[in-house]
């Protein structure tokens, strides 16, 4: 992790007024499928992402192999695997940014295999989040999630960056940057509209209320307590 100075953040992580739109929300997850283990790809170098398991397919993006903000190895969640033509195998991952939840086929080649046995569960109407490690619950505690009109979106994400910020930084001591992105603000100063699990430095916010841009605010100790388990590739579910 890496200190990164605010201008860089900012724009990046959903913390303050954007752009509105009249994007449809995502749609809702009621209930969190916790499997004990979540198997994760790091990649060695950028990859196309495709439709289907195969080349001819209609290609969807192209993933780089380190995130923009801290340079970390970009990790996604497997979701499947599957040999295709001339014996190529392929895997099914989790993609980042928009649109929320996507997801796509990558060749396995030039990639990583590990697994992660931590989950995250935001729970918006509890206004709780829930760390899962090997499918148990270990940490339950009260957040801050997104106020009504600028509410956190929900579905399955993962972990893209663990972001060390500087004391005086808006939402400091840490910031964990999502793959999911506000289905209200769009961008803010050309960044995303990404929503992050951050503290509650220079921003504060009681526990246990709507009140945020999207963004998930914990306590600076929970944060502390977090950055030094959940790396790039956990996956995030956020329910309502």
């Amino acid at each position: 992790m890496r200190s990164h100075c605010l201008r860089l953040i900012l724009p990046t992580l959903v913390l303050f007024a954007a752009t509105w739109t009249g994007a449809a929300p995502a749609r809702s997850v009621t209930a969190a499928v916790v499997r004990p283990t979540q198997k994760l790809a790091a990649l060695s170098s950028a990859h196309e992402a495709f439709s289907k398991p195969a080349k001819d397919s209609a290609r969807l993006e192209v993933v780089q192999a380190r995130r923009p903000i801290t340079g970390e190895r970009t990790v996604l969640p497997v979701l499947g695997d599957r040999t295709g033509a001339g014996g190529l195998r392929w895997l099914h991952v989790r993609l980042p940014g928009r649109p929320n939840g996507h997801t796509g086929w990558i060749r396995q080649r030039a990639t990583v295999a590990s697994a992660t046995r931590w989950h995250i569960v935001v729970n918006t109407s509890r206004r709780q989040v829930i760390v899962y490690k090997k499918g148990r619950p270990v940490r339950i505690v009260k957040a801050v999630v997104g106020k009504p009109s600028t509410p956190t979106p929900r579905g399955e994400f993962f972990v893209e960056e663990v972001i060390q910020l500087r004391a005086g930084d808006v939402g400091a001591p840490f910031a964990l940057a999502l793959s999911a992105r506000s289905n209200v603000l769009q961008e803010f100063e050309g960044g995303p509209g990404q929503i992050a699990l951050h503290g509650l430095a220079n921003v504060g916010g009681v526990l246990g209320t709507a009140v945020s841009h999207g963004c998930v605010r914990l306590s600076n100790s929970m944060m502390r307590w977090l950055v030094v388990r959940i790396s790039p590739g956990v996956p995030v579910t956020i329910t309502s």
